[in-house]
């Protein structure tokens, strides 16, 4: 096992993550429909077609749907390593795991990633993985979860563990920071990298409402060092933390998702040519 496959080991249990994504087979898909169309939006700036297209963590396939209805899109492959999502996926489908792309080198113009590359350990060495799989002059576009993701769950969660556990287990993944994003795509070999964020905010009537949603989105804790089981006095009090510190004047939570957008091109001739970026559009 090399350093980087360790890394990616013991940082996600990747066991847990997959069945927690199988979770959402049922579950709640509002945000990544959201953020699906925002990666829409920058892909509809790009004046040229794509012919051979990857859904890389496709969940059911809604964003291969979209794109299926793009013209020139001749084949589009959707890969999800949940076979439970992966089953109402459009074929042709492969059950595969973003840390591991199981594709020959230069076989995609167009790799699009809606939420999934911040469920992997080593981010850089799937980059590498994508741009491989990328003809010249092929396009990676994905979504990811942002530094400032859940802000408010992590606050309360960590003052409550510390103030009723004397110490505190991680509960939220990292997350890559937007300034660290366009430099790691430089780092994987992509040419004209352009990473920006926008951010999404969800209102809850509490705590336990937003967590519920995590879980039907797939979203939970998949962290190897994750403690399994939160006590009822540390939950409740966590629950008191964030109603006092985020809630508005109705009573309600805010729940902060950042996502960032990365964008960048396999290594071709012609990028000496400039060619338009995505907007920046913050809500």
């Amino acid at each position: 096992m090399s350093g980087s496959d360790s890394i990616s080991a013991t940082l996600f249990d990747r066991r847990a993550w997959r069945a927690h994504r199988g979770r959402a087979a049922n579950g709640v898909d509002f945000l990544h429909r959201e953020v699906a169309e925002r990666l829409i939006d920058r892909l509809d700036l790009i004046n040229r077609g794509f012919a051979a297209v990857l859904d890389l963590g496709a969940r059911d396939g809604a964003l291969a749907r979209t794109l299926a209805q793009r013209e020139g899109c001749a084949l589009i492959v959707t890969a999800e390593p949940s076979p439970k999502l992966l089953a109402a996926a459009p074929e042709p489908r492969l059950c595969a795991d973003p840390e591991l792309i199981p594709f020959r080198d230069a076989s995609f113009d167009l790799v699009a990633s809606c939420l999934a590359l911040h469920g992997v350990g080593d981010l850089p060495g799937a980059l590498i993985q994508l741009r491989r799989a990328l003809k010249p002059d092929g396009l990676l576009l994905a979504a990811m979860f942002g530094g400032s993701t859940l802000v408010e769950l992590r606050t309360a969660l960590f003052e409550a563990e510390l103030a009723e556990d004397g110490g505190v287990s991680p509960r939220v993944s990292p997350t890559v920071e937007l300034g660290d994003a366009a430099a790691l795509l430089q780092r994987a070999g992509f040419a004209m990298p352009v990473a920006d964020s926008e951010t999404i905010t969800v209102t809850y009537p509490d705590m336990l409402a937003l967590m519920h949603d995590l879980r039907g989105m797939g979203e939970t804790n998949a962290l190897a060092a994750r403690r399994r089981f939160l006590s009822r006095a540390t939950l409740a009090r966590a629950g008191a933390i964030y109603a006092e510190r985020f809630a508005g004047a109705d009573g309600r939570i805010t729940a902060t998702f950042e996502v960032l957008f990365l964008t960048g091109w396999a290594p071709h001739l012609d990028h000496t040519k400039p060619r338009p970026g995505p907007r920046r559009r913050i809500v």
